[in-house]
């Protein structure tokens, strides 16, 4: 294969797909670079999948122009646009050996049987699967299935793999092999790959960078981390990151001082340069909960979370649920105000449920989201 064959760039411009009047996908802009793995993460009916089989060729007619490799592919079959796409179900032929399921699209487009045996042995030893080459599907676990469904995507040699929801099926352990699996599948093969998932987790394990989708339009591109640290918008804030981010209301106000503040309730609430003059009113302020500060309101200044941080404000509240998860503790606090705040401490914290408890909010940590759900606060991740 000569190396620009190699080349696996994706570009895609003004994609647009209506399924009669409803406009599933809205204006893509979007690069991939040749041996990126890039995650489409977003809720359900977001568009994300409808996007992967769109650049598949399975969605028939969309307007706008798609490119793998610099070749353009809009009107092109699926079966020339140089991918191969892994399913959320195996959609292995039970009659067939691992074998023959990896032997079978090969045998149909006439590729030499010399060639046909190296590339199914260089998919076996990759996969580990060379012990179960004589077995039918029936006798195989679900993570051998997917790793068989894989392999007759590899066997393909295409220029671009898509993963359609692949892991959905197996149970959590399992989700968690798969995903080293194919992380190290990546790193052999340096091949570009483009994953859909709903699980932001996955996205933030495995991506070298994340596609935010929502109704059918982009809502962030970037970095696992960049996505994390700096959120574009407060729908990003809320999906990426587990325990999703805290969200309160906040009133913006004056100060004679000249610094930001606002108000949630009765307390005040110092807030990160550059905000004044951008917004007035109300806002929504966010914080993750592995960033708060949480302590008994008897025991005054400690910190549970051990951080020498400037504290924006602290919220006075009670603890209602205590989560223990070994390494870590979730605690839902509910504040006097009404709302519930999610903190994240260390797994033996000695705080449980109906302690009454200050939470104190790290002024660097503040995410400020206007109205319409646009970040106030633009910081570097």
């Amino acid at each position: 294969m000569r190396e620009e064959e190699r080349v696996a760039s994706v570009k895609m411009r003004n994609i647009n797909k209506y399924y009669g009047d409803f406009h599933a996908l809205i204006g893509i802009d979007l690069d991939i670079a040749d041996g990126e793995f890039v995650v489409f993460v977003g809720p359900s009916g977001c568009g994300k999948s409808t996007l992967l089989r769109t650049l598949a060729g399975l969605e028939g007619s969309y307007t706008g122009v798609m490119e793998i490799g610099g070749q353009d592919i809009s009107s092109a079959a699926p079966s020339d646009r140089g991918v191969a796409m892994v399913f959320q179900s195996y959609a292995l032929y039970p009659h067939m050996n691992v074998h023959d399921n990896m032997d079978f699209g090969m045998k149909v487009n006439n590729v030499p049987k010399d060639e046909r045996e190296e590339r199914i042995a260089n998919a076996a030893r990759i996969l580990q699967l060379e012990p179960y080459l004589d077995r039918k599907p029936a006798h195989l676990s679900g993570g051998q299935r997917q790793r068989v469904a894989i392999g007759r995507a590899i066997v393909r040699q295409p220029k671009v793999f898509l993963f359609d929801e692949p892991l959905s099926n197996l149970d959590a352990k399992l989700r968690v092999q798969m995903r080293i699996e194919l992380e190290s599948l990546h790193k052999q093969l340096g091949a570009t790959m483009i994953y859909v998932t709903h699980d932001q987790v996955e996205a933030m394990t495995m991506a070298d960078k994340i596609v935010v989708l929502n109704g059918g339009r982009i809502e962030q591109i970037g970095t696992p981390m960049q996505l994390y640290h700096t959120p574009a918008t407060r729908f990003v804030a809320d999906f990426i990151g587990s325990p999703s981010m805290n969200f309160l209301p906040v009133l913006l106000g004056g100060s004679d001082s000249g610094a930001s503040v606002g108000r949630y309730g009765e307390t005040e609430i110092r807030l990160p340069e550059g905000v004044r003059g951008r917004a007035s009113g109300n806002v929504t302020l966010g914080v993750r909960p592995e960033h708060l500060d949480i302590a008994p309101t008897e025991d005054g200044g400690l910190r549970t979370n051990g951080r020498a941080q400037v504290s924006a404000g602290a919220l006075g509240g009670t603890v209602a649920v205590k989560e223990t998860l070994g390494g870590e503790t979730i605690l839902y606090v509910d504040t006097r105000e009404g709302d519930r705040v999610t903190v994240k401490v260390d797994g033996d914290t000695a705080i449980d449920r109906g302690t009454p408890v200050t939470v104190s909010i790290p002024l660097e940590r503040i995410h400020l989201f206007d109205a319409d759900g646009i970040t106030l606060t633009n910081r570097e991740g």
